[in-house]
């Protein structure tokens, strides 16, 4: 199941733990949850190679965390419509389904800017922001679905 809806996964995920994805040409950024769903934390960075590698790297990661949910940054026109690469999220998205769990795809529009920014606020320096903006940038999408996911539940 993909959706953007977060009370249609929430009900689908009813426990476990999520992890965020960040969707790069080049790279995806890593996220994971604590079982709770109270904070999101950077995990790891892939490097993009061929799509069945990056899909064996996934599936040892999802087994490895044991995720029973993914939510996927998706990246959105200012206007809120899609761009060229929302597309390629999507069709990311969909060829994960051998992994069999369910996909959230969450509005990322300012994540990376606001960790980058974070990081430059902090004095991180431009290597290490190269290396680390990925998986936070994962963890700020991540912590954004979950933050929304136990709002419903208050809810409910």
């Amino acid at each position: 199941m993909i959706t953007s809806s977060a009370a249609e996964f929430g009900e689908t995920v009813l426990h476990g733990k999520l992890a965020g994805l960040d969707v790069g040409t080049k790279t995806v950024g890593l996220a994971v949850c604590d079982l709770g769903w109270s904070f999101a934390g950077p995990s790891e960075t892939i490097r993009r190679t061929k799509f069945t590698a990056d899909l064996e790297a996934l599936r040892k990661f999802v087994e490895r965390e044991q995720v029973t949910g993914l939510v996927l940054g998706l990246p959105l026109n200012m206007d809120g419509s899609d761009s060229p690469r929302t597309q390629s999220v999507r069709a990311f998205a969909r060829n994960l389904a051998p992994l069999n769990i369910p996909i959230l795809l969450w509005d990322e529009r300012w994540s990376t800017q606001a960790v980058e920014r974070a990081m430059i606020e902090a004095d991180v320096s431009r290597a290490k922001r190269a290396e680390k903006v990925d998986a936070l940038a994962a963890a700020h999408i991540l912590q954004g679905a979950i933050d929304a996911l136990a709002n419903l539940a208050q809810r409910h």
